[in-house]
């Protein structure tokens, strides 16, 4: 279905069940996390209550998530994840999804966003200060500090914002940064059909079929900060490959017990 051609009768769903219900999911259980944070900050019941979110915001949208890839990486492991951007859905697939402990590198304005700005600073999740080129870079730098002494994973959306067509938008050298600089090994994610759930700029939500595909880390020896451009156009061609790679007839039809995302 062409998904600038969506049904009225989703939109009354919509805007009458599916926003309503995923929007009091969302207040409950962050407020409980934010309640509960200063007796638990993190560990088991943290992320329980996040997987929780992902789950209950995925089955009210009615997104089918199948998993391909990422099998050889380790759960002890620390990596920069660089992922296309489809949709708002593409943050509870990716909690759901990726099957190492992660954080989010998010635009410091969703701090100040009720709700999401509370779950990301009691989380721990990282943000870039995007209001000149030198807060960008001092946020980069602190945050590459932080991925290498606390051996910490973290989640980009390549593209900076997202993509208004489902198409491919040139990456931005963030993840490139964050990888260089901390030395983590950088891996390519594609998300696929999200953007037919939710699209971009839109609120019919639609049940379909999402993929996500991970693919094998790439190292950054060998990159320089100077070399950054190159080691982006890199990832950039990864991730391009993964989204045009064929559908994998046997995936994980989605990970029922993924490792903790926060």
């Amino acid at each position: 279905m062409d998904i600038r051609k969506r049904p009225w009768t989703g939109y009354v769903r919509s805007w009458l069940w599916t926003i309503p219900a995923a929007s009091v999911v969302t207040a409950v259980l962050i407020t409980a996390a934010v309640a509960t944070s200063p007796l638990a900050p993190a560990g088991r019941w943290q992320t329980g209550l996040y997987r929780l979110w992902a789950r209950a915001v995925l089955a009210l949208f009615g997104a089918r998530v199948r998993v391909s890839g990422g099998e050889g990486l380790s759960s002890q492991g620390h990596y920069v994840f660089v992922s296309n951007h489809l949709s708002l859905a593409d943050t509870p697939v990716m909690l759901h999804a990726l099957p190492v402990p992660f954080k989010f590198l998010a635009k410091r304005e969703l701090l100040r966003v009720p709700f999401i700005g509370w779950y990301l600073r009691r989380a721990g999740h990282l943000t870039v200060d995007r209001r000149s080129v030198r807060s960008s870079i001092e946020s980069l730098n602190e945050a590459a500090r932080l991925i290498r002494e606390h051996s910490l994973s973290v989640l980009i959306f390549a593209e900076g914002r997202r993509s208004p067509d489902g198409t491919l938008q040139p990456f931005k050298d963030g993840a490139a940064w964050l990888a260089i600089e901390s030395g983590a090994e950088a891996v390519p994610v594609a998300i696929l059909g999200t953007d037919r759930v939710l699209p971009a700029k839109d609120s019919c939500i639609l049940p379909g079929d999402v993929d996500v595909r991970i693919g094998a880390p790439v190292a950054p020896a060998g990159f320089t900060l100077r070399e950054r451009g190159a080691f982006t156009h890199l990832l950039e061609e990864r991730v391009r490959a993964l989204l045009q790679a064929p559908r994998d007839p046997t995936p994980q039809a989605a990970r029922a017990n993924p490792g903790p995302a926060c």
